[in-house]
């Protein structure tokens, strides 16, 4: 028997106040990984405690690593040195984190001993050759299913990985950490070329931790020669979670938000960067550095948004946060065009096609296109049931619309929202959004 969460959102409103939303989770899974292979005791603040990031501390419990906690967002992990991994004595299960499974694929290829990453349904239909071609061609040995989907079956080839010079036919942070985890075992140098830039917390971290990264233009380098020293990290707040209060105070007339110690990692600040296109009205203040990450508060008043032509630069800079862009692109006077986003379509859910059936539902001129949507906003968005397909980010999408809704939005299948913000119900709520969640059991 499995637990099933429906959102019911009342129409209209305001958001007001102030917040700070939950730890970067990016961040997050790579504090865990880098930590648990550095020398000495890691000590981190901020972690997200939600189920993607706890399924990467679980993986690393499982290989023979001591890690304290979370509690209350700290956690102490006992590295046990680059080499130091042990045998996990069962399939390593990662939950609905894709970040998990494509940065562990790279990290285990060069291991010692064999490894079976697992996930829950929704991982298991997700698209790993991305990661698991390249890694290939450095010699890792890396069974999937005919369609290259999990369980990824780990052959460790014990530092016999060879170093490679890939460019990436498709900007993705998570391609470019797998490959560079793994080049930290191969013989020779790896690099990796984006096509665009991507966020950067993996190389931001491995230098934090002393190992030597270098960046030449959009190339990045690292070799089998360092080793990682234990040190603090302050994990900010998500940008990703905090988008949703973006859009929401600039959507919604009257509201007044700050939202406090948000990473605004210049890799990351494409919603920012978007909104303030369409018109939004976003002051980015008390800007300062924590832990080698850009760190402020950001405070948001509404405006009425206008509808742009997404610049393609800035789509890999605001990859996560296009469901809830798409509500901001509806309420915005005229037409919005996104192009060049055609990784939208193997996130947990088709996310372009997802957002485009619901807002048609909800009374929307929206139309997907291979690699974006073209959206004319500016009308009464409508009330009705909309079908998150297990995606936390289209469910918390559509819960923010219900701020410019004539009528309630129920909105099914919303249990993952755990997997990311599981804060998010009661941050949201107690901004002023009329949010409802209630669970019920499905055999």
């Amino acid at each position: 028997m499995t637990t099933t969460i429906t959102f019911t959102v009342q129409p209209g409103g305001q958001l007001r106040g102030e917040a700070r939303v939950p730890g970067d989770k990016s961040m997050s899974h790579r504090s865990i990984m880098l930590g648990s292979i550095a020398e000495g005791v890691t000590h981190v603040t901020g972690f997200l405690e939600a189920e993607d990031a706890l399924s990467t501390l679980q993986a690393f419990r499982d290989m023979g690593v001591k890690i304290e906690g979370p509690e209350n967002g700290c956690v102490t992990i006992h590295g046990v040195g680059k080499h130091g991994l042990k045998t996990p004595q069962k399939d390593l299960y990662l939950g609905n984190s894709g970040t998990s499974m494509r940065l562990l694929g790279g990290l285990l290829a060069g291991q010692p001993f064999n490894t079976v990453l697992t996930g829950d349904k929704s991982l298991s239909g997700r698209p790993m050759k991305r990661v698991t071609a390249p890694l290939t061609t450095m010699g890792a040995v890396i069974n999937t299913t005919d369609s290259g989907t999990a369980p990824l079956a780990i052959t460790g080839q014990n530092g016999q990985l060879q170093g490679i010079d890939y460019v990436m036919p498709m900007a993705s942070a998570q391609v470019k950490s797998c490959l560079l985890l793994a080049g930290m075992y191969a013989q020779g140098e790896t690099s990796v070329t984006e096509p665009a830039p991507t966020r950067d917390h993996t190389e931001r971290m491995l230098t934090g931790f002393g190992y030597p990264v270098t960046r030449n233009d959009n190339k990045i380098s690292i070799n089998a020669n360092g080793k990682l020293t234990a040190c603090d990290i302050d994990v900010p707040s998500d940008i990703s979670s905090a988008a949703f209060f973006l859009v929401g105070a600039s959507i919604a007339s009257g509201s007044d938000v700050t939202l406090k110690h948000v990473g605004i990692n210049p890799t990351r600040t494409g919603v920012i960067d978007i909104l303030r296109l369409m018109g939004s009205s976003i002051d980015v203040i008390n800007e300062r550095e924590v832990g080698g990450e850009p760190v402020a508060d950001l405070h948001i008043v509404a405006k009425p948004l206008q509808g742009i032509d997404i610049p393609e630069d800035l789509v890999p800079l605001a990859i996560d946060e296009f469901p809830v862009l798409f509500v901001a692109a509806a309420c915005a006077e005229g037409r919005t065009r996104l192009t060049g986003a055609e990784e939208l379509r193997v996130k947990e859910s088709d996310r372009i096609q997802v957002m485009a059936d619901g807002l048609v539902q909800l009374g929307v001129d929206a139309t997907s296109t291979p690699d974006g949507m073209v959206i004319n906003g500016g009308k009464t968005i409508g009330g009705g049931v909309v079908d998150s397909h297990g995606d936390h980010r289209i469910a918390m999408a559509f819960a923010i619309a219900g701020l410019r809704a004539s009528a309630p939005i129920k909105i099914l299948d919303c249990a993952n929202v755990n997997t990311s913000f599981r804060e998010f119900k009661d941050i949201a709520t107690k901004l002023g959004l009329g949010l409802v969640s209630e669970e019920s059991a499905v055999n």
